[in-house]
């Protein structure tokens, strides 16, 4: 009896033995396949480990791609994404007290409640990819910033205006898509009101240092799919008929949807987080 426990203890030794020996040569496979794919002796990247066309560089993380959205249906956020509205759960969203959102969520869609103030995410986020849908309201009323107005913060503070725009002249940096109070789109994408927008928002945060700033924010705006802002510095926070200036604060920030008294809709807000390459 002890002799076939022995016997047992042995035979199943040498299984985990055996199984650990594949997953090593498995790894060792795996590192020599990628190696194959590259090179180790070609000069080095400056400021990184890295030598031109490394094979043993980390591979990019795989995700699903999102789809995009049509007029009557939103579309599907990449499968790395923070979906932050999906058309019926504001979770995500507080008032400035920190109350359940307060506007109207019906049809798909997250609608400004005039009067209940701006909307924040609980979250805070710093460089990222942020892409927010948006419809003015039908039939459009008033003129110039009286007309379909709201607006997408990041931080909290830095404005990508929300307008309409559509044979709606105003001021130009208070244009939709302005980086309000400073750049102009470079060119009008607006659709008609009722129509769904875009904007699909690469942010990289300001960075501060013994109270100053050091390295200044930076933005690039896609609106309706046409780039309207390639990585234009951004001056300081919104301000309004006075020059921004920054003021110091943390790497990250809540993402608001401005009450300007207008209904403006929005659907499918989704956030990616940017990190720097391995």
């Amino acid at each position: 009896m002890q002799s076939s426990s022995w016997r047992n203890m042995i035979a199943r030794r040498s299984t985990i033995i055996g199984a650990m020996t594949l997953l090593a040569a498995g790894a060792i496979a795996v590192t020599r396949q990628q190696q194959n794919l590259g090179f180790s002796d070609t000069p080095m990247l400056p400021g990184n480990k890295w030598h031109v066309h490394d094979g043993t560089r980390p591979m990019p993380k795989v995700i699903e791609p999102g789809t995009a959205s049509t007029q009557d249906v939103a579309g599907k956020a990449p499968s790395d994404a923070v979906v932050l509205f999906d058309g019926k759960d504001s979770s995500h969203w507080i008032n400035d007290k920190g109350e359940p959102c307060p506007w109207t969520i019906a049809d798909g869609a997250m609608t400004v409640k005039p009067g209940a103030g701006y909307v924040h995410t609980k979250d805070e986020f710093g460089d990222c990819q942020l892409h927010v849908e948006w419809s003015s309201p039908v039939p459009a009323a008033g003129s110039s910033q009286g007309r379909g107005n709201s607006g997408v913060f990041l931080f909290g503070k830095y404005e990508i205006q929300v307008l309409d725009c559509y044979q709606n002249p105003t001021y130009a940096d208070g244009h939709a898509a302005a980086v309000y109070g400073q750049y102009p789109p470079l060119v009008n994408a607006s659709r008609k009101p009722g129509d769904w927008q875009t904007y699909d928002i690469l942010w990289t945060a300001p960075k501060f240092k013994n109270g100053e700033v050091d390295t200044p924010a930076y933005v690039t705006v896609l609106h309706n799919g046409v780039a309207v802002h390639n990585h234009v510095k951004v001056l300081g926070p919104m301000a309004y008929r006075q020059f921004p200036k920054y003021v110091p604060h943390g790497p990250k920030g809540p993402i608001a949807l401005q009450d300007h008294g207008n209904r403006v809709r929005f659907r499918n807000i989704w956030i990616r987080e940017l990190k720097d390459y391995d």
